[in-house]
């Protein structure tokens, strides 16, 4: 991360005077980041520059993307006493979330059988490169970062201009690089799309039966190989595999940054110099 961020974050979470490590003796001291439940661990780089930047030396056990079964030994830190307990919580908390967000990636990435599961724009506000790169982690897809990775035409783009004009806006303005996404919520809106040669389609908050049909209709026509296929809107695990079976390409969840839960993460100390 740039040293400016890590700055701020450190800023963040220590405040103008820390009156909570500072009444510890700073003796030398030994500490291991334990993982208390399974998981896939990731935040494991973000975690040694946060330690690196307080003076610490960590010895990390395993690498970003590894699955972890509760108990495991994450990383072991030695330094300044007071210098661990400065830098647990934010060490912690990239750990914990990045993680729980990898280990859901890694669960949906398993029910898809092969179809790719990408992350959405709903994201922590300065914190998307984190999540994304705990996607990445997962075995998922990061999709765009933001607005200028590539086009997409959504509905209120339609309502604003019509689906032809929007196309013709894109490919005036986009370099020859980015790729033209619309997202349909229709089978009428999908031939449209696919007779205008978008590169990606999306079906949003449509069901898995009319996205199959889609798809048909885009194979008796011979549209369906030049155009990569996605679904995305309200989808969840339970209906996820019935999604990935419809013959689309991507499946887009904000589930992944939205509902993934903390992975529980721990900072032990172990032994100091005090004998």
């Amino acid at each position: 991360m740039l040293p400016s961020e890590l700055e701020r974050f450190v800023a963040e979470d220590i405040g103008e005077w820390d009156l909570s490590s500072s009444i510890v003796t700073d003796i030398n001291a030994r500490a291991v980041l334990l993982a208390k439940e399974d998981c896939i661990i990731s935040g494991l780089s973000e975690a040694g520059e946060i330690l690196g930047y307080f003076g610490l030396d960590a010895d990390q056990l395993y690498n970003d993307g590894e699955f972890l079964s509760s108990g495991s030994v994450i990383m072991i830190v030695q330094g300044s006493s007071r210098k661990i307990l400065q830098a647990e919580r934010l060490v912690l908390n990239f750990l914990a979330r990045m993680s729980g967000i990898s280990t859901l990636t890694r669960d949906c990435v398993l029910r898809a059988h092969g179809v790719k599961v990408a992350a959405t724009r709903k994201t922590t506000p300065g914190f998307r490169i984190y999540e994304k790169r705990a996607v990445f982690f997962g075995g998922g897809d990061t999709h765009r970062f933001n607005l200028s990775d590539s086009v997409l035409i959504k509905d209120n783009h339609i309502k604003l201009m019509g689906l032809e004009e929007c196309v013709r806006a894109a490919r005036r303005q986009a370099s020859f690089t980015k790729k033209i996404e619309v997202e349909v919520e229709d089978l009428n809106a999908m031939q449209r799309a696919a007779d205008l040669g978008v590169d990606i389609i999306m079906f949003d908050n449509m069901l898995p039966s009319e996205i199959k049909k889609g798809v048909e209709i885009l194979k008796q026509k011979g549209q369906r190989e030049r155009v990569v296929l996605e679904a995305s809107g309200n989808i969840t695990l339970d209906d996820l595999e019935e999604y990935a079976g419809s013959g689309i390409d991507v499946i887009s969840l904000g589930m992944l940054t939205r509902n993934a839960r903390w992975i529980d993460i721990s900072l032990e100390i172990e032994q100091s110099g005090m004998g």
